[in-house]
């Protein structure tokens, strides 16, 4: 996969350490009066995030138990399923999450946390064939996506 640039973010100490992954939800109310929040808000509410790299900045915070530290992020890959004829390396799709089927096996990978629905996304590698059987009777490809 080709590596994307990191962004220097504050996440919750007790979170902060690299390989670890979240989606970022957006400020909290708590925020408003924080000096540093636009070091803690400058993601992209719904995106999935990597901790690539600890910083040895800290900072008091309302929101997180033991405070915020400095971070390093990059957009982590998703796994997702897809149309087979959409399932080429290095091609850019645009997500559509049409299946609202949540009691079905492959629920997560069709809804994969951190896809915004309606977003571009480049298909990075080609993973294979669906773990289970889709309950529509739809052939998909599992694959690796990031956003375009």
């Amino acid at each position: 996969m080709a590596e994307t640039k990191t962004k220097v973010t504050l996440i919750g100490t007790v979170l902060a350490k690299a390989g670890v992954e979240f989606i970022y939800e957006g400020e909290a109310p708590e925020c408003d009066t924080c000096k540093v929040k636009k070091a803690c808000n400058n993601l992209q509410k719904g995106r999935k995030y990597r901790i690539v790299t600890v910083r040895t900045t800290h900072h008091e915070c309302p929101v997180h138990l033991n405070g915020a530290t400095a971070v390093e992020v990059m957009e982590a890959p998703i796994s997702a399923l897809i149309s087979p004829e959409m399932a080429i390396v290095n091609s850019k799709i645009k997500i559509e999450i049409s299946c609202n089927k949540a009691d079905c096996k492959s629920s997560a990978l069709c809804r994969p946390e951190g896809v915004v629905d309606g977003e571009k996304y480049i298909v990075t590698e080609v993973l294979g064939n669906a773990p289970d059987i889709c309950d529509k009777g739809r052939a998909l490809k599992l694959v690796e996506l990031r956003p375009a």
